[in-house]
């Protein structure tokens, strides 16, 4: 009797259990459902910042900050002639951490007909190549795709030839991976004073808001982040802005083949 009473108890604790998670799981379907109606209402009259006309693909890069996103309505967004074509998306930082909207946005981005790439935030203190592969078993890239990106802004204390020295194996782990030369991130006074000339090599996207027409670096760039303070349709938050240097040609064969 004793034994039938505790498999009962232990019935009604799993039957429990599944009706939470079920419960649950419903909740955070009809919270994502309710994000995604909201994000595909969001609307504005411009994107609320200086674009530099001059160039004529431009992008986003977004991360977990601006949350569920509508991508058809990033993409469908016209003023003036000036669309979002690409964006960069944060995928993973360190050893360990995941972006926890990176699935969602690299399969959006992707059936809304944007070209997409995937970056990685840099943690200084960390091993490069660990780093590199912990990007690896997140990131599948696709024809059509943009480069993998390393984030670098901070040293967190590292001495710089030792911050360099982690960069290289970071960028030489991914390279010889996927069979692309990656793409650097970095403000200009960050890759100027610790990268300095030893990855000039590298395509380079650089962070630089203080002049309206170019960013004021001495080597060649590919991508140009001007402002961090746009808006879009189908995102809530503000959200940084990209040119890229070239013409649509340049852009194609920038991509992965």
């Amino acid at each position: 009797m004793a034994n039938k009473k505790k498999v009962a108890i232990v019935w009604k604790l799993v039957v429990s259990l599944i009706v939470a998670a079920t419960i649950c799981m419903l909740v955070l379907r009809a919270y994502e459902w309710w994000q995604e109606r909201r994000a595909h209402f969001t609307r504005y009259a411009a994107f609320g910042i200086e674009v530099p006309t001059r160039y004529t693909i431009h992008g986003i890069d977004v991360s977990r900050y601006q949350e569920t996103i509508d991508w058809e309505s990033v993409r469908n967004m016209n003023v003036a002639g000036i669309k979002m074509g690409f964006t960069f998306i944060k995928a993973t930082e360190g050893v360990e951490s995941l972006d926890r909207f990176f699935k969602r946005n690299w399969k959006r981005a992707k059936d809304a007909g944007m070209a997409r790439g995937a970056y990685h935030f840099f943690i200084a203190t960390k091993n490069g190549k660990a780093q590199a592969e912990h990007f690896i078993k997140t990131v599948e890239l696709q024809p059509g795709d943009l480069p993998p990106v390393l984030d670098v802004e901070a040293t967190y204390g590292v001495p710089w030839k030792k911050v360099r020295e982690r960069v290289k194996e970071w960028l030489t782990t991914v390279e010889n991976y996927y069979g692309v030369k990656p793409i650097i991130y970095a403000n200009v006074d960050f890759y100027q004073q610790v990268l300095k000339d030893e990855f000039d090599e590298y395509p380079l996207w650089v962070a630089h808001y203080l002049q309206k027409e170019k960013p004021r670096i001495y080597r060649d760039w590919h991508f140009w982040q001007y402002s961090e303070q746009g808006h879009v349709n189908g995102i809530f938050a503000k959200v940084d802005f990209n040119a890229f240097s070239g013409d649509s040609t340049d852009f194609k064969k920038l991509l992965v083949n």
